[in-house]
C-alpha cells in the first residue's frame, strides 16, 4: 500500500523530511536531475519559505516501511496567462517500482491540486514525456535560455 503526503506553505515538511526529499529527487531524476542545493532550493519554495509564493509537495511513501517511493515538487510561478501559474520542477520514482502506476499518481494530484495551468521542461529523451502526453500536456514551443 502506498500513501501520499502533500506540504504547502500551510503545512510544511520538517528538516528532516525536506532532506529525504531532496536527497531522493537526487538519487532517482537520475541525468534529468540537478545539484541537491538547486533541489532544496525548489522543495522550500513550493512551502513558502523566505516569502516565495509556494507550490506543492507530493510525496508517495510505502505504507510500512516510510520509505520514499515518488516525489514530485511543483512551484507557483507568481503569474498568469501569458506564462502558466506553475511550474512543475521535479518528478521522480523509484527506479525499482517504476511501471506501477505511482508517476502517474502524483501527476495527477498535482494537477488536481495546483490552481491554475502547468508547464513542464522535458527533455526529448526523457521516458516520462508520454506520460505527461498522456495527461494532456503539449508541447508549446522550444525553450532558449541565455546562461549569465
Amino acid at each position: 500500500m502506498i500513501n501520499i503526503q502533500t506540504y504547502t506553505e500551510e503545512k510544511t515538511a520538517d528538516e528532516i523530511q525536506k532532506q529525504q526529499i531532496a536527497y531522493f529527487l537526487l538519487q532517482h531524476l537520475e541525468q534529468f536531475g540537478d545539484p541537491k542545493n538547486d533541489i532544496e532550493s525548489a522543495i522550500n519554495y513550493a512551502m513558502g519559505i523566505d516569502d516565495k509564493p509556494g507550490g506543492i509537495v507530493i510525496v508517495a511513501t510505502e505504507e510500512k516501511t516510510h520509505e520514499i517511493l515518488g516525489a514530485v515538487v511543483v512551484n507557483k510561478t507568481g503569474m498568469s496567462q501569458y506564462i502558466p501559474e506553475n511550474i512543475l520542477v521535479y518528478i521522480a520514482t523509484d527506479k525499482n517500482v517504476r511501471g506501477k502506476g505511482i508517476g502517474k499518481t502524483l501527476m495527477q494530484k498535482a494537477i488536481e491540486l495546483s490552481q491554475g495551468d502547468i508547464a513542464l521542461h522535458c527533455e526529448p529523451d526523457n521516458p516520462a514525456k508520454f506520460l505527461y502526453e498522456k495527461l494532456g500536456f503539449t508541447s508549446k514551443y522550444l525553450e532558449m535560455r541565455l546562461k549569465k
